[in-house]
């Protein structure tokens, strides 16, 4: 059976976005933005609701569009909150409501991708020991959710949704 709701997880600057977009396309299903979400609901960025309400309001607000992308009608494809994964029960949650795809990337790959941090919650101008804590605390909750796990560091953002998409129609084979 093919899966009808895919959860996309993993750090900022894993490719989340741009992959859940173009699986979107290729599918038809639609996509659903972790950062639109809050924006939406909050009426700011993400990194605006950290920088006046503090992480508490910021980690509730994406545990609010995680409930979004769980409680969405199918098929439906989401980029989830790189930490909302810490969240209680998080990895169940998502390995109960959906396909859960694990975009793994490496340090050096992330710190080049978010730059600075710009938009980007909890990022300041040298990332690399920010996403290297954050990352300690992440990799095994990732992984205990993923149905599939992608290393994104030498693909292309197309040969990641090939694999998806391959794994989606293919027999079940452990990630």
């Amino acid at each position: 059976m093919i899966p009808r709701r895919v959860l996309l997880v993993g750090m900022m600057g894993a490719g989340k976005t741009t992959v859940g977009r173009l699986l979107g396309e290729r599918t038809g299903w639609p996509y659903l933005d972790n950062d639109e979400l809050v924006a939406l609901a909050a009426g700011r960025t993400t990194r605006a609701v950290l920088d006046a309400d503090g992480a508490l309001v910021l980690r509730g607000r994406e545990a609010a569009a995680l409930d979004a992308a769980l409680s969405a009608p199918p098929p439906v494809i989401a980029a989830v909150a790189g930490g909302a994964i810490e969240q209680p029960e998080a990895p169940a949650r998502l390995a109960a409501g959906g396909f859960v795809v694990w975009l793994r990337a490496g340090l050096a790959t992330l710190a080049a991708r978010v730059g600075s941090g710009g938009d980007r919650p909890w990022l300041d101008a040298d990332p690399l020991p920010v996403l290297t804590g954050l990352y300690a605390g992440r990799a095994v909750l990732y992984r205990s959710a993923a149905a599939l796990v992608v290393d994104v560091d030498r693909a292309e953002p197309g040969e990641i949704v090939d694999r998806i998409v391959a794994r989606l129609a293919g027999p079940e084979e452990e990630a």
